[in-house]
């Protein structure tokens, strides 16, 4: 088990370039099976669970090549849909959850797919129910196994349906839309996710010839075609990279730029941040974040307090809410923050506590934050890193501690974030990789 060495109360100064998004990536890359014709992706992130996406793809004979440090082709043109039947193929999707997305293109172009109940973080129940009810109503058909804990899925060609989803499930809505594109006739799909990296995979299937309209809203309809062909495709940059290096600034009371983030595309996320206080100058498509001695958490016209809570697109995004708990730590003033999609996601709080934040637990949902600004600093600790988004929360904790914190299960942070220390040590920080 890998772990950082964190020397905090470190100021950061200069540029930094988010990856490309990961969310984005697991949706795209599985979009490939969908055509035996040439894919070629840019801004793939070089992290943990994209690369063992990729790998699986590689052992179900997809032909990958890196053309560059970030970019890769895929031709699906010869799958091995027996690698599907074997305990390695078991063992690696189920550490991997984005590898429940190959089920749609698998079921749409082949007719069949097996998929364990797969991995992920710790973060609470992450039901599948959304995936498999939309591709059901296309036509598939799902047997469990309990022997191999496994999914089996069949179908002839999907026919297209109406269907209102019972929640707007983002990686639920991509898989739908994946085996969508193939069926027979009419596809609709209300109350689906409507987040850029969707936009981004829409786009992606409309160049491949699929005819996906409604694209940004929550209202999607698919007309099924019989085939769809290769494209070029370039990911986004990493909103919750993006969301994490603004926070990070701010804490460390640093001054960076952050470039090229696709600004048009962060939503509400700038704005969640002023509201804590902190200035976010838009310079194009970059984010300057200026040194914040002190920064002072809004509270509401009425002045009661604030309250960050989650929402499906448009709304808040539920990664960046650990980021944001941590950053209000050393604000000045209170805030109220409610995680309604994850009923874990908290629980790592009991972590800054320790490091002497002022938090209050209120349930699984919620934890009121008490901003002492500069009075108490947090201090230095030893702490395990439950799952990505709380992994990278404590590190910016760790950077603006004072003395020296230890972080041990690190490869959750290395699944999200492409070589973090590195990039952070380039402009300042000191971070130790054991």
């Amino acid at each position: 088990m890998s772990s950082f060495v964190i020397e905090g109360g470190c100021r950061l100064c200069g540029e930094i370039v988010p990856q490309g998004a990961k969310n984005e990536a697991l949706e795209v890359i599985c979009a490939v099976l969908l055509t035996s014709e040439k894919i070629t992706i840019h801004n793939i992130p070089d992290i943990l669970d994209v690369n063992n996406l990729i790998q699986l793809l590689r052992d179900m004979q997809v032909k990958v090549e890196r053309l560059s440090s970030d970019t890769y082709s895929f031709i699906a043109d010869d799958i091995d849909l027996d690698y599907l039947k074997t305990d390695d193929f078991l063992r690696k999707s189920t550490s991997l959850r984005g590898s429940v997305m190959i089920v749609g293109p698998l079921v749409a172009r082949f007719g069949k797919a097996l998929i364990p109940q797969p991995g992920g973080d710790k973060i609470g129940r992450r039901r599948l129910d959304t995936h498999f009810v939309g591709i059901q109503k296309l036509g598939a058909t799902f047997k469990y196994n309990p022997g191999r804990q496994l999914y089996e899925i069949e179908a002839g060609r999907l026919t297209g349906t109406y269907m209102l989803l019972d929640e707007a499930s983002v990686t639920g809505t991509a898989n739908i839309l994946m085996a969508s594109v193939l069926a027979r006739g009419t596809t609709t799909i209300y109350n689906a996710a409507c987040e850029p990296y969707l936009q981004q995979l829409c786009a992606m299937l409309n160049r491949m010839g699929a005819q996906i309209s409604g694209v940004g809203s929550n209202l999607l309809t698919i007309e099924g075609v019989e085939s769809l062909g290769g494209t070029t495709h370039t990911i986004l940059p990493d909103m919750i990279e993006v969301g994490s290096f603004i926070g990070m600034a701010a804490m460390t009371a640093s001054d960076i730029t952050i470039k090229n983030t696709g600004y048009e595309k962060l939503g509400i996320i700038p704005e969640s941040f002023r509201r804590l206080g902190i200035t976010v100058e838009k310079q194009g498509d970059d984010i300057h974040i200026p040194t914040h001695e002190t920064y002072q958490i809004e509270t509401f016209i009425d002045g009661s307090i604030m309250t960050i809570a989650d929402a499906p697109w448009p709304g808040l995004t539920p990664d960046l809410l650990s980021v944001l708990l941590v950053v209000a730590t050393q604000a000045v003033g209170s805030v109220l923050i409610h995680q309604k999609m994850f009923e874990s996601r908290l629980f790592f709080v009991d972590k800054l506590i320790d490091m002497g934040a002022q938090i209050i637990l209120c349930d699984p949902h919620r934890a009121t934050v008490i901003g002492l600004g500069n009075r108490f600093k947090l201090r230095g600790s030893n702490m395990i890193s439950p799952d990505i988004r709380a992994g990278i929360a404590l590190l910016i904790a760790a950077m603006s501690a004072e003395g020296t914190s230890h972080i041990h299960n690190i490869d959750q942070i290395d699944r999200g974030y492409q070589e973090i220390d590195k990039r952070l040590n380039s402009i300042g920080a000191r971070i130790t990789r054991l």
